[in-house]
């Protein structure tokens, strides 16, 4: 899924975004490794300062790379002080809105998810996706299509990984009723026998948080469902999505438990590590997490690719990650230049997330088969082989349309957990779950239209 070009902007094309970019860097003295010429006088300006807001990383390796030798040494070179805000994940969001009600605050701050709503308080990027692909190569369709808008031919962020979300499951226990959890209809009969023979449920979440919400998804995609069309209209109301949410009904009253109602982030992950689920759609977090607590339950965890349904086999991708640039950032010119050679350091980064973290611009990690295939740490050593083509099934949430203020809304509004959830504990019928949804879903996309940006 690669981009063949960078969409053109209505009122410049790349080649002179990207000379804007090297002026721009050039003014605050950042851009000597793309001027030479001005190696000079970047090296004898007044020392800058760069400030990032970021999450903590699932994997504290990568904020270990990240934190105290990317950024050390990158600011060495740049005559910079770079300064990293870690935060939880769940207060990016609101420290974000913050920072755009004072017009001031960090000058890069990374989503989880793409941030599309926040167009009008950030640069366009366009020139800083141009230049990564003059120096490394085309980006993923993923990466154009979680942060361009197709509407208003604005790249309202940039995105250098993301994070794939595979199927989790107890190998041992999937063996001993026979079924293998490839599809969905296998995922439901093989997760019933389970949990009548050992007690033991599947455990994807319906509930207001960042896990659910992608594993519902693709649950929606996987029976032709989709909040949007490649157009970008609303067009949840479906049989198809109709058909997604009776199943949900059935594969909760029939395999899981209602703790999956009230779950945060990381009840998943609980869940697996103590040994008291047989399937979940999560990162690498959870069997990452078992090999280095040495927990031994999780050499019996497996990974699969998504799941089949009725459409086919596609999975949200667990995360996105995606950083802006705010139109009030002090640094524009240094936050451009780091976006660049932080895309350069995609197979460092990949390395020290444990293989969470995978690349936008591929060509960047060149042998990620080869590490995926044989990685020392994981038992089966071959446990990550499956990533070996995850920009294959790997899609973003605005699929199979872009991104846009609308899909970000009815992200933040958790509207498909919600729908879900009602439909399967039986507080609405599944039609009725989806007229109320899908309605609420039509609204949003006729307040974002009139605001010319979907």
């Amino acid at each position: 899924m690669s981009e063949p070009s960078l969409p053109p902007s209505r009122d410049e094309n790349p080649a002179e975004a990207r000379r804007g970019f090297i002026r721009t860097g050039a003014a605050v003295g950042v851009a000597a490794s793309l001027s030479p010429p001005l190696l000079g006088s970047a090296r004898a300006a007044k020392k800058h300062s760069l400030k990032i807001m970021q999450w903590n990383h699932f994997v504290p390796a990568f904020d270990e790379w990240f934190n105290k030798k990317f950024i050390k040494e990158w600011g060495e070179r740049n005559d910079t002080d770079v300064v990293v805000t870690n935060v939880g994940m769940t207060s990016i969001e609101s420290r974000a809105a913050a920072e755009i009600g004072k017009k001031q605050g960090h000058d890069l701050c990374m989503f989880l998810s793409p941030p599309a709503s926040y167009e009008d308080h950030v640069i366009d990027h366009r020139d800083i996706y141009a230049e990564c692909e003059r120096k490394y190569g085309k980006p993923l369709e993923i990466a154009v299509k979680s942060t361009f808008n197709p509407v208003t031919r604005k790249y309202f962020g940039f995105s250098d990984s993301y994070v794939p979300d595979p199927v989790n499951y107890r190998k041992d226990l999937w063996d001993d009723v026979g079924y293998k959890p490839d599809t969905w209809d296998s995922i439901r009969e093989g997760g019933a026998r389970i949990k009548q023979k050992h007690g033991i449920p599947v455990g994807i979440g319906m509930s207001n948080e960042l896990d659910s919400s992608m594993a519902l998804r693709s649950i929606l995609l996987s029976f032709g469902g989709a909040v949007q069309d490649a157009d970008g209209r609303p067009c949840l109301n479906s049989r198809n999505s109709l058909e997604a949410l009776k199943y949900a009904k059935a594969l909760y009253t029939e395999t899981m438990t209602d703790e999956i109602f009230s779950w945060d982030a990381s009840s998943n992950n609980r869940l697996m590590l103590a040994g008291k689920g047989s399937l979940t759609l999560n990162a690498i977090s959870v069997t990452r997490t078992g090999e280095s607590e040495k927990i031994p339950v999780a050499s019996k965890i497996l990974l699969g690719r998504p799941a089949r349904g009725p459409a086919g086999q596609l999975g949200v991708m667990h995360l996105m990650n995606a950083y802006v640039i705010w139109k009030f950032a002090r640094n524009i010119g240094g936050a451009k230049k780091f976006l660049v050679d932080l895309a350069g350091e995609s197979r460092n980064a990949f390395l020290a997330s444990g293989f969470y973290n995978f690349p936008t611009f591929p060509q960047l990690v060149p042998d990620l088969q080869q590490l995926v295939a044989n990685d020392p740490k994981a038992s089966p050593a071959d446990k990550y082989n499956i990533f070996s083509d995850a920009d294959k099934w790997t899609v973003g949430v605005g699929y199979p349309g872009y991104a846009n203020g609308a899909i970000d809304e009815i992200w933040k509004e958790w509207l498909l957990p919600r729908m879900f959830a009602e439909a399967a504990s039986g507080r609405r019928t599944p039609q009725e779950a989806l007229d109320l949804y899908s309605g609420q879903v039509t609204e949003i996309f006729g307040k974002w239209r009139a605001r010319r940006k979907v």
